[in-house]
């Protein structure tokens, strides 16, 4: 399931919403056709479903929400929940005129749901177009259940400043009463598919703007809720990261990677893409980064013995170490004769260059490519045009795990320090080429324990 789109034409996977009960982990999703296009722009989205109990085999169920009226013209994001013996659905439907309402959907096995009447719609203090992602949790210390829901004031006090979670609580998840707003969102627009999870005592509120997930942090459910200096998790191309826990001790995000516009390297995201799974890692201070998921890492085959040769000359090449020695200007070294898939794994020792990275699928003497390139004095890496900021940790040694599948380039920094464990992932449909540079620009930094292993061929895809 990493990197997982359906099969059919024009179909993508969308907003994710994973979920832990009883040794499975389930992941339900948005099926998109058309990059929402589909039913006059409203949408169509549908709840696909797939589970699994050790992130590897995975099994597909049918669709857990389908449309079956004429006015739903789209099942939004939601949230699943367990109480009591029944598994719940709550989601939203976006209808013809493009209002949007709360509803919830009933199941006694997980997999098969039964919809019930429409929950709730937004009240006059909310926009009527924007009431959406319903996520629910329960108080420990109550026993009051709380639903927290996208939306926005209808009279902002400052005009595109809006956006809030509506507040909803419940005694018997049946009858809810509006709250004040739980929580107003200093980004414009309205903060989009919350989630709020408990993890070591400390509880973390994410909601996505722009399609990127942004986190805050507090001591109780209820807050009040601080910023962490680093906010996010993976660069803008992981759109709406949400997350469950897998067994007692871990925890997974789920985000999707959009297509782009025709596909060219700068064009513009579409709706819907692939879907991208990290696992979180919480550090001492309580602040959150993310990482590969090991179970999910494409398996790959023998590793490989490219060939290496120096294009500048300060460069020192061997087959598994390149070290870049030059005070100023750039020096510039290559593996040649790379699959296109292929892992690449390594450890980056800087000594002081100002900037240093590597260019991936490169052509000629570093002519083109793709730049992952590092800047510890900026705190910044970039991949393309997609960039990470406030990146700690890149003034010492730390480890890189690189995969390029297909037009994906998905990396994983780890340099062991809070704000430093990192993941950055573009998709870059247009060059091919079979060169890895590494270079250095004023200053000298050294590349070793240099793995490179092609990715076994993908398992056959699966409709649902």
């Amino acid at each position: 399931m990493q990197y997982y789109t359906p099969s059919d034409d024009d179909t993508f996977a969308g907003d994710a919403m994973p979920f832990y009960h009883d040794g499975v982990f389930h992941l339900f999703y948005l099926h998109d056709r058309g990059h929402h296009k589909s039913l006059g722009g409203l949408g169509g989205h549908q709840w696909a479903h797939t589970s699994t109990t050790d992130l590897i085999h995975w099994e597909h169920h049918p669709l857990a929400l389908a449309i079956t009226e004429p006015w739903e013209g789209s099942i939004c994001t939601g949230s699943p929940f367990f109480h009591a013996g029944t598994f719940y659905a709550f989601y939203a439907t976006r209808r013809p005129d493009w209002t949007q309402h709360l509803g919830v959907a009933t199941s006694g096995d997980g997999v098969t749901f039964t919809k019930h009447a429409p929950l709730a719609s937004p009240s006059p203090r909310y926009s009527r177009v924007d009431y959406r992602d319903p996520f629910v949790f329960r108080e420990p210390e109550t026993g009051l259940f709380h639903m927290l829901v996208t939306s926005a004031l209808a009279e902002p006090p400052l005009t595109g400043f809006g956006g809030c979670l509506a507040h909803l609580t419940s005694a018997d998840l049946v009858r809810w009463e509006e709250q004040e707003p739980f929580f107003l969102s200093a980004y414009p627009g309205a903060p989009e598919c919350p989630d709020l999870f408990e993890w070591n005592g400390w509880w973390y509120l994410i909601f996505s703007h722009g399609l990127v997930a942004h986190y805050r942090m507090a001591r109780g459910p209820l807050g009040p809720w601080q910023r962490p200096a680093v906010d996010t998790f993976d660069g803008a191309m992981a759109a709406v990261m949400k997350t469950a826990p897998f067994g007692p001790d871990r925890r997974l995000g789920v985000a999707w990677v959009g297509t782009r516009e025709d596909d060219v390297d700068r064009g513009n995201r579409q709706w819907g893409g692939a879907l991208v799974v990290r696992e979180l890692i919480q550090h001492p201070d309580g602040t959150l980064g993310v990482r590969f998921v090991p179970e999910m890492v494409p398996p790959t085959g023998p590793r490989l013995a490219p060939p290496a040769k120096a294009l500048t000359g300060k460069a020192l090449v061997s087959d598994s170490a390149i070290t870049l020695t030059a005070p100023l200007g750039i020096e510039v070294a290559m593996f040649c004769g790379l699959p296109h898939n292929a892992r690449t794994t390594l450890r980056v020792e800087p000594a002081g260059a100002h900037t240093f990275g590597l260019r991936l699928r490169g052509t000629g003497a570093f002519a083109s490519g793709y730049d992952l390139r590092f800047s510890p004095l900026e705190s910044t890496v970039s991949l393309g045009d997609v960039s990470l900021t406030l990146v700690r940790g890149l003034d010492r040694p730390f480890g890189l795990d690189i995969i390029a599948r297909e037009d994906l380039l998905d990396v994983c920094i780890d340099a062991g320090t809070p704000g430093g464990q990192r993941c950055i992932i573009n998709r870059l449909p247009q060059l091919a080429g079979d060169r890895l540079f590494f270079y250095a620009q004023d200053g000298p930094v050294t590349f070793s324990d240099i793995a490179v292993t092609p990715l076994s061929p993908p398992p056959p895809e699966v409709d649902i």
